[in-house]
């Protein structure tokens, strides 16, 4: 008798296979990198090399945009799944800052590398995509949250804050655009349009943050594969303090002497007590992480969670020297940029090691 070979599941016979699990989360490596060039180039001296690692988070954005059209096309039901899964859907927000991360980093470091007549436009093509898809998710996953997923109680995570926070970084590379535009209208135009953006992202943040924070005292710590999402809390509270210095620093060439005068007042009084805020849960979320490595905490893709949020505090801290002409802010950026460039190798090397031994892209257990 002769026994026929029985045919393999359909999901492992394509080409594409391995992509079949790769989340949105991936974007993460995308502003883990991005940050490091960005937030290097405001720093008091010299980081050698940081056009070359903007140009590593562009190749890597292109990479990853086609992996997961890939992933959309091939595993369009995969991709459903995580859409309507209330612990992957936030991750989506990771796309929209990707773009507008490597967007920043277009303006800061990259023109060194490719000019500034390329890292103009290029800028403006990641704007304009980073902030659709942002808005989108801004509102597309709180909808999914609301209409279609099912949360239990006691589930809420800072991974919550992944979907509002993005309109924030447009904020952001929304201010380091203002002065390419034609003075008068389409400037101003621009400097409200992102401080608007600002205020949805911000509010937004206020409204789930004590949610977040609820749910650490009722429930206890989080698993330990999720401790290190803590510190994305960092991220809107960094990004929004980085967003209202670089937008006080344009209002000047785009609004009245009144209101650019209260804007850059107002980067100083909002910007410092936040700090304070952040530095007290940047304190909470590593003794939960040093608590969760001495329990058995192992490498996950959520360490990329401390790159980009510190990487945030990096930019704010640099705002409010600029501002307060304070050294301490100065010092406070040198040490959180040193703490950003230990997270990224650390996660980096993981990552490469994941990747190659095939266990990060395998069916979650």
């Amino acid at each position: 008798m002769v026994t026929l070979a029985q045919p393999r599941p359909p999901e492992l016979t394509p080409r594409h296979a391995p992509l079949r699990h790769l989340g949105p989360n991936w974007y993460a490596v995308v502003m883990g990198t991005a940050i490091v060039a960005g937030a290097g180039a405001g720093l008091p001296f010299r980081v050698p090399g940081l056009p070359l690692v903007w140009a590593l988070s562009l190749a890597l954005l292109a990479v990853l945009v086609a992996a997961r059209a890939a992933h959309w096309r091939h595993h369009r039901d995969q991709a459903r799944a995580h859409l309507l899964d209330p612990a992957v859907a936030p991750f989506h927000g990771c796309t929209s800052m990707a773009f507008l991360a490597v967007g920043i980093g277009a303006l800061t470091v990259g023109k060194d590398l490719i000019g500034e007549g390329a890292a103009v436009p290029l800028a403006w093509a990641l704007y304009a995509i980073g902030t659709a898809t942002g808005l989108a998710v801004a509102v597309g996953v709180p909808y999914l949250m609301v209409v279609r997923h099912r949360i239990a109680p006691g589930t809420a995570s800072p991974v919550w804050l992944l979907p509002v926070v993005a309109p924030m970084v447009s904020a952001t590379l929304g201010a380091l655009l203002v002065p390419h535009l034609p003075a008068g209208q389409p400037r101003e135009a621009l400097l409200y349009g992102s401080y608007a953006l600002f205020g949805m992202s911000l509010l937004a943040v206020l409204v789930l943050l004590p949610v977040v924070f609820a749910r650490l005292l009722h429930e206890g710590p989080p698993p330990l594969v999720l401790t290190p999402a803590l510190f994305l809390v960092l991220g809107p509270l960094g990004q929004s303090t980085t967003a209202v210095s670089k937008l006080a620093d344009v209002a000047p060439g785009a609004v009245g002497a009144p209101y650019a005068g209260a804007l850059n007042a107002f980067a100083v009084v909002y910007g410092v007590p936040v700090t304070g805020f952040a530095l007290m849960w940047l304190a909470l979320a590593t003794a939960m992480v040093v608590r969760a490595a001495r329990s058995g905490m192992t490498f996950a893709m959520t360490w990329w969670a401390f790159t980009f949020p510190v990487g945030t505090w990096v930019t704010g801290a640099q705002g409010l020297a600029h501002r307060t002409g304070l050294t301490a802010f100065t010092w406070l950026a040198c040490g959180l940029y040193a703490l950003l460039v230990a997270a990224w190798l650390a996660a980096g090397a993981h990552t490469v090691r994941g990747l190659l031994n095939g266990r990060l892209l395998a069916a979650p257990r």
